[in-house]
């Protein structure tokens, strides 16, 4: 299985705005993008994300031809290959993963995944999909408690190159499936390793708040939310909290 190419850097603003610029300059990839360190990160809904030295700050640029409502799928293909670098690194079921795409190690946040798309003049897209994995450091005043691989190893944690080794295999292997499969096998393997699924929690859109127990994943990635009166409302976007502030 063919990995992309890696593009290294020492410090960069953003692996994402790298690949951004790129691919609205006309760059198709596939390349990964990966950094030192990063000046400003960004993480889901604008949150800032912190990338210290040692931990793994990673952009894939690459095309897709599927419409746009399924390239969206992409995120959990990457909630995956993190969960098999995880895994690989800490053991069998030490990562759930947490809808929509986060990853979580022991129950803490370890993970980021920040999806970027743009239309390219012959009808494909670009994806930008970064993923920054808290190896050796865990940001302390976060909203939700994180955790970085180091706690639970041993010895060191993988270097950031030897972590995108894994984890650029990890991606290939789910995206391949996902390019010639459709989304069922990356529903089959998210659902797996799902956090939280038939439990309670609340989920907190851009404009409004809604408590029910969460199902599943419809057939595009959509999570199934049973309200109180039995009525299953289909969550697109937003943040989902099971037991937590």
């Amino acid at each position: 299985m063919t990995i992309p190419p890696v593009e290294s850097y020492d410090e960069i603003d953003s692996t994402n705005a790298e690949a951004r610029r790129r691919a609205e300059a006309g760059e198709t990839g596939p390349v990964w993008i990966t950094a030192l360190t990063q000046t400003a990160g960004r993480g889901r809904r604008g949150r800032d994300w912190q990338t210290k030295v040692g931990n793994l700050a990673a952009t894939l640029l690459f095309t897709t031809d599927k419409p746009a409502g399924e390239a969206a799928q992409i995120s959990f293909v990457a909630a995956l290959a993190a969960a098999d670098l995880a895994e690989t690194c800490l053991g069998p079921g030490a990562a759930t993963v947490k809808w929509p795409n986060d990853l979580l190690v022991h129950g803490r946040k370890a993970v980021g995944i920040l999806v970027e798309s743009g239309p390219l003049p012959d009808g494909r897209i670009w994806l930008a999909v970064g993923i920054g994995v808290n190896l050796a450091h865990a940001p302390q005043d976060v909203e939700r408690p994180a955790a970085a691989f180091a706690e639970f190893m041993q010895g060191p944690p993988p270097s950031p190159r030897a972590a995108l080794d894994v984890l650029a295999q990890a991606f290939e292997r789910w995206r391949v499936a996902w390019e010639q499969d459709g989304f069922a096998p990356i529903a089959k393997g998210w659902t797996d390793r799902a956090h939280g699924l038939g439990q309670p929690c609340e989920a907190r859109l851009p404009n409004q708040t809604h408590r029910g127990v969460a199902e599943g994943l419809d057939a595009d990635g959509a999570l199934r939310l049973r309200l109180d009166d039995g009525a299953v409302l289909r969550i697109t976007a937003g943040d989902v909290f099971f037991g937590e502030a």
